[in-house]
């Protein structure tokens, strides 16, 4: 399950993130108001792909907690995730690729699936 990988990913007891149907992972570095509106105006805006732009940029990170990928954009917190069984063609580039266009129907779409509001968490002991 997606919230579990992103539970795994981001193990700071204190940060808090909105997850978007497609894997794409706000993350809150920030949170102000409502979780799920805040982040939702982040990928409004940070989501989409426009070709030619800093929008079309993406960066692969091969993960060592989890099996798969992040793709990251040109807003450093917003995250996608690419599992295993998704990248047909497992190089940096396909998988940069398929990451990009689920970041984009999740700008576009924006339904959100996850909230995990940290503020305010205690420490663990």
């Amino acid at each position: 399950m997606l919230t579990d990988v992103w539970r795994r990913l981001l193990a700071d007891p204190h940060k808090s993130w909105v997850l978007f149907e497609h894997g794409t992972c706000v993350v809150l570095m920030a949170p102000d108001g409502e979780s799920a509106e805040q982040a939702t105006e982040i990928l409004r805006e940070f989501g989409p792909v426009h070709a030619g732009s800093s929008a079309g940029d993406f960066g692969v990170i091969d993960l060592e907690d989890a099996e798969g990928w992040v793709v990251t954009g040109h807003h450093h917190d917003v995250l996608t995730y690419v599992g295993p069984d998704e990248a047909v063609d497992p190089s940096e580039i396909a998988v940069g690729l398929l990451g990009r266009s689920k970041r984009h129907r999740d700008g576009t779409e924006l339904q959100v699936v996850h909230v995990e509001d940290k503020r305010g968490a205690p420490d663990p002991a």
